[in-house]
């Protein structure tokens, strides 16, 4: 007897659509016109991704599901599927002036960050293992290709080699812990999951499984012990790629982070719970130390957002509503702040080229002081100054563990922020207080001064109107955990 198949509803899934098929327009138009398309492919890439952000914007905020139940649209998919596209466009803005300077003017690029974020928005709609991995190595794909593009840098091409061994080593480990707690449950469904573990609780082989799948997801948000790929790809790789992987992989990933470990593992809070505290603690106090030696800034910052997922897990640790939305609140500045440093890091440009160390940004205060003024202000930020945005971004998180009863954490948190501060503080004592260095070269280009000025109000004025923010991350946080709380009351239609 056959059975009818029945088309999935694909309107839950119309930003993914949208930027499957412009990639291949953008791939076709770009191989048929040559790099002389480069402009132009930017241009369209951008445009698909903001016509991606409109399509994301209007979906309804109630929770659907399509693809037999893989794939869901919910309030808090729409809110980190709008920072994903936001920091993809962005890198793809900082990208074009950069590229064009150091040679490397390609079409592929922007097809591949397009791709990248395709993969990045199915891993934030996640709704089974299969789709989970289907996301993640969408993404990784092109971020291996992303890495190396710089083809005549032996750094550049040994950061993609790097990033390509490495990570095929934690999709093995995420694809074993997925066979686990599929063997051990008979499903791939979050949902499924989340009912089999309210029911009849946790078995062995569901948390060997759970272990594996947490490193396999530890590796993608870059934390601790599976960071070290981290330095050397950031070094490595061209600036605005680094500015790349330091934002939207990192949300994409911690979307799915708090998607598995709130949906199909919800129930099982007390078991993941302990490996979350150790993973957090261990990224806050690396990033806060391992970064105090470094000298090139781009390697620095590397363990500066090994530190700041630290941070961001501290609220997923929390296994609340108000952790999810201080993750949230915590991403959504993170981004901001971030896309104004590497703006900074791709001014630090002198005759000879781009310019990677501390040491050069000697007397910027001198040669550039708006520059060495607004760079001062993101990195007070970063080092969670109040009253920044950046310290709101940790207050939020660690509010949610406090409440949640985990005050060790929280001690050792703040603790690691105070270490944390020294080497931003070490950057601006370099620019305002030791000798003037050779100057840099001006003026910065309008795309990047755009990027900058924005990145520096929002930190400036976060404090005096944080209500849009906060009220995106409630709505997100809600969504997620209501949705936890009552699928098994209310489930949602399945096409």
């Amino acid at each position: 007897m056959e059975t009818a198949l029945a088309m999935p509803d694909l309107g839950p899934a119309l930003a993914e659509v949208i930027l499957a098929v412009g990639a291949m327009a953008l791939l076709m138009f770009g191989v048929f016109r040559g790099d002389g398309s480069t402009r132009s492919v930017n241009i369209g890439a951008v445009l698909l991704l903001i016509g991606a952000g409109i399509a994301v914007v209007s979906q309804p905020d109630d929770r659907i599901l399509t693809f037999g139940g893989a794939f869901v649209m919910d309030g808090f998919a729409k809110v980190m599927k709008l920072l994903v596209l936001l920091g993809s466009a962005t890198a793809i803005i900082m990208a074009a002036g950069f590229m064009v300077r150091e040679n490397m003017a390609r079409f592929e690029f922007p097809v591949l960050i397009v791709l990248a974020t395709l993969g990045m928005l199915m891993m934030v709609s996640a709704n089974s293992l299969i789709a989970l991995y289907m996301g993640l190595e969408l993404q990784s794909l092109a971020l291996y290709v992303v890495a190396s593009f710089n083809r005549d840098s032996t750094r550049s091409t040994e950061a993609g080699l790097k990033y390509f061994v490495l990570g095929a080593l934690a999709s093995g480990m995420l694809l074993y812990g997925a066979s686990l707690i599929y063997g051990f449950s008979g499903t791939t469904s979050f949902d499924t999951l989340s009912a089999l573990l309210s029911e009849g609780g946790i078995s062995t082989g569901l948390i060997f499984g759970l272990v594996f799948l947490l490193a396999g997801l530890a590796f993608k948000v870059s934390a601790v012990p599976f960071h070290m790929w981290t330095p050397d790809v950031y070094e490595g790789a061209p600036t605005p790629v680094t500015a790349f992987f330091a934002a939207a992989p990192k949300i994409a990933a911690m979307a799915l982070f708090l998607r598995v470990m709130y949906g199909a593992f919800a129930h099982a809070a007390t078991e993941w719970q302990q490996i979350v505290v150790f993973i957090s603690i261990g990224s806050m106090v690396l990033g806060a130390f391992a970064a105090i030696g470094q000298n090139n800034i781009k390697r620095m910052m590397a363990y500066s957002s090994i530190g700041h997922m630290g941070f961001a897990l501290v609220g997923l640790a929390a296994g609340t509503p108000e952790g999810v939305k201080g993750v949230v609140i915590y991403l959504t500045i993170y981004l901001i702040m971030n896309a104004g440093v590497f703006c900074c890091i791709l001014a630090m440009r002198h005759k000879e080229g781009p310019v990677e160390e501390i040491s050069d940004l000697a007397g910027l205060s001198q040669n550039q002081p708006v520059l060495a003024i607004v760079f001062a202000i993101l990195l007070f930020s970063l080092a969670g100054i109040p009253p920044l945005a950046g310290f709101f971004g940790k207050f939020y998180v660690f509010l949610a563990a406090i409440e949640a009863g985990l005050y060790a954490l929280s001690i050792i948190g703040v603790l690691a922020s105070v270490v944390g501060a020294y080497y931003y503080l070490r950057i601006i004592r370099v620019m305002f207080f030791d000798e003037p260095a050779q100057k840099f070269e001006t003026p910065l280009a309008g795309e990047l001064r755009a990027i900058l000025a924005i990145s520096c109000l929002f930190t400036l004025l976060f404090i005096a109107y944080p209500a849009p923010v906060l009220s995106f991350a409630e709505g997100a946080a809600t969504s997620l955990v209501g949705t936890t709380e009552t699928a098994e009351a209310a489930p949602a239609e399945v096409h």
